[in-house]
């Protein structure tokens, strides 16, 4: 199993600006990738799932791509 990318790095807050670090957490349709495929906690996974939706609402990432 693999560990999670947040704990490894001792990060605690995952920051909705940082767009390149929320894209590697996204599918090609722009969807949140389940955590199977990630490898992230359950705790980090809340946290960048909420990333991820406070970035397309302030237009940072796309809702979906074509």
């Amino acid at each position: 199993m693999q560990q999670c990318v947040f704990c490894s790095q001792n990060l605690r807050d995952i920051d909705y600006k940082e767009v390149d670090l929320l894209r590697r957490f996204t599918s090609g349709q722009a969807k949140i990738t389940d955590p199977r495929y990630t490898g992230t906690c359950v705790k980090h996974q809340r946290h960048l799932a909420t990333a991820i939706k406070r970035a397309r609402f302030m237009g940072f990432l796309p809702y979906v791509r074509r």
